[in-house]
Formats: C-alpha cells, structure tokens, sequence
C-alpha cells in the first residue's frame, strides 16, 4: 500500500459507504506497524514513517538495541521507529532477537460496566498470564483472570489488540512478551481475591469516570487498550 490510504481507495459517494471506506483505510494503516513497549515508550517496526513529534528514527537494517535503549532513556525522547523494507520479513527478525513468552489476559466488565484492574508491583494493570503448555489463548486468559482475581462466571465478547513489551528476566535474560488481550463480562458479585502468591495486592471494578488516574499510573501497552 502506497500513500496515506492506498491507490486503491474508491472514491464514494455516499457518506455511509464513505465511513466504511474510511475505517477500512485505517485498519490498513494499522496493520503497516508493530509497537512494542520499553515500560512506557514505544518501538514502532513499520514499513511507513509516520510523522511523529520527538521520535528517533533508524533504518531497520541498521539498528540496534543497544542504540535504542540508549535513545529511550532520554527524557525527551517519546519513542523510536524502525523503518523497514520487508516488514514481515523484519518483524520475524526483530522477534529471533529474544525470547518471546505469551500471555493472555482480559479487560473484564460487571453488570455496571466497571473494569476490572489489578494492583502489582505498585501499578494498576489488568489481569493476565503465561499461556501453559496445550492451552489455547481463550482458555488461559478466562483462568488467569479467575486465578488472580476470584472472579467466576467470565463471557469473553470479543479478541482486542495484541500488545508487545520488551523486558529482561530475572536471569538477565532480554524477553519479548506478546500478550493476547480478550474484552470479557462477568456477572459475578461476590468477593474479589487477589492472588497474593503473584504479588497483587488489590482487585477492584472502576467507574470509566474513575480510570483516568489510574491509567497515569499504568503500563504503556495497558494504556493502549483503552
């Protein structure tokens, strides 16, 4: 695809076909990037260049990590784009360069539309987890929610974006995390548990009209599923 919204865009003449026109576009646009999150900064892997306020830019071919480490720690630096040629091809590359883990989880809704969040480590997240061995994505992101939660009676509605962060282990070990996100409701309205033995301290649904400060206190892949 050439251009903001391709060659191949047609031209309608009525407004509703015009907004399935538009959003088709953008989904395409979408899809030319990866982002991936160094705690609260993005690394985009894209094959546009997209016109960003204190971004630092490199060519995919050559870049590297330590390089943009060292980019991100600046404060005035918002995140890096790594422009590539063959992004399928690039991104398969930028993967090999650690250990990818997988992980599910779920933004869940009760009866009020409240959101349930999680507080670890001294941040507000949402539920999620390692997918286990034989276990497809639906399946360990509805048990990871129950588990850390105490939550029961989980519908999942709909698969959300798929976020990226990058982050080292315990042994030092530089790990890729792709956690697979679902939109859940619950009728559940009993007691929430947290799973201590995770390190979550607090479970709680939020009013939307209370998530603002909450997400001024979250991970940057959080924040983008909101």
């Amino acid at each position: 695809m050439k251009g903001l919204f391709g060659d191949n865009l047609i031209a309608f003449i009525s407004k509703s076909d015009f907004a399935v026109a538009f959003a088709v576009s953008l989904f395409k646009i979408m899809l030319q990037m990866y982002k991936v999150f160094v705690n609260d900064k993005p690394i985009f892997v894209t094959d546009s260049r997209q016109i960003e306020n204190n971004f630092v830019f490199f060519d995919f071919l050559d870049f590297n990590l330590e390089q943009v480490f060292l980019e991100l720690k600046n404060p005035s630096v918002k995140g890096v784009q790594l422009i590539s040629k063959n992004l399928t091809n690039d991104w398969n590359a930028f993967q090999k360069k650690f250990v990818v883990l997988e992980a599910a989880g779920g933004k869940v809704l009760d009866d009020h539309n409240k959101i349930l969040f999680i507080y670890r480590f001294d941040k507000w997240d949402l539920p999620k987890g390692h997918i286990e061995k034989g276990e497809d994505k639906r399946s360990a992101a509805k048990r990871e929610v129950e588990e850390e939660c105490g939550v029961t009676h989980l519908l999942i509605e709909k698969e959300l974006e798929t976020t990226f962060h990058m982050y080292y282990d315990k042994k030092g070990t530089l790990c890729l995390k792709v956690t697979y996100w679902f939109l859940m409701r619950t009728t559940f309205s009993g007691d929430l548990k947290p799973q201590l033995e995770e390190g979550i301290t607090a479970v709680q649904f939020f009013d939307t009209s209370e998530i603002s400060p909450i997400l001024q206190d979250t991970y940057g892949n959080i924040k983008s599923l909101f």
